[in-house]
């Protein structure tokens, strides 16, 4: 029988390693598929970057990959009064909650979560039920109020936290030499990828258009957008 050494035990976590970093780098060059925008603005007590708010971020209108996980202080309290519009919880429920959504690439701290409850408190979007020495947070009237006001973008960043998940989900089980996961569980299908990659590369090959061709342009993908959102005839 072998004997398992230190130096197997520290290979394996040197493999574990790799595996991991080189997941990262597949879900950089997944996410790079799509497109991104290079103009970015933040802000915020917590964090701004990729996920805040502006083109490019994570609350804007850009489609890029997060270089950092981080959010706007408005992005995550749309978020918390989200998860809490969808039952009552604590907060360290809402850290699990956001962690699950996207498949780990999203874990907040609590020195990120509670300051952000905290203030939802205090403007009234929140209510508060203590429960021994724990507090549980439910939406108040005024949180639910505020939400609607801003239900696409929070629906925006809730579907790109999933869809991340997904990503992360494909590339750990490539990497464990697993099937790939059913599309009709949530993935894209070959002739979606193919075709968002065409539309990524006639875009680039256009860089040098003329404002009046980038306008013809957008007035193609503004069809399109509004064709797929089952919107035709409000695309000029």
């Amino acid at each position: 029988m072998r004997n398992h050494s230190h130096h197997d035990h520290s290979s394996w976590h040197d493999r574990r390693a790799c595996a991991e970093r080189s997941s990262w780098h597949s879900l950089h060059v997944l996410w790079h598929a799509i497109g991104r925008q290079h103009h970015r603005r933040g802000g915020g007590p917590f964090g701004g970057g990729p996920f805040g708010g502006g083109p490019g971020g994570f609350g804007g209108e850009g489609d890029g990959f997060p270089r950092g996980r981080r959010f706007t202080s408005d992005d995550l309290q749309l978020l918390l009064l989200a998860l809490l519009a969808e039952r009552p919880s604590h907060g360290y429920e809402l850290i699990r909650a956001l962690d699950a959504r996207s498949n780990g690439f999203y874990s907040p701290s609590p020195g990120m979560v509670y300051p952000a409850l905290t203030y939802l408190e205090e403007v009234g979007h929140v209510t508060v039920e203590v429960e021994g020495n724990r507090k549980r947070y439910a939406l108040s009237e005024s949180g639910q109020q505020y939400l609607g006001e801003n239900r696409e973008r929070v629906d925006l960043m809730l579907a790109k936290l999933t869809h991340i998940g997904r990503k992360m989900d494909s590339v750990r089980r490539a990497f464990a030499g697993e099937e790939p996961a059913d599309p009709s569980e949530g993935g894209w299908v070959p002739e979606l990828v193919a075709a968002r990659r065409a539309l990524k590369n006639a875009l680039v090959l256009r860089t040098s258009a003329s404002p009046d061709e980038q306008r013809r342009i957008a007035a193609i993908l503004a069809r399109a957008t509004a064709e797929i959102e089952g919107k035709t005839g409000s695309a000029p």
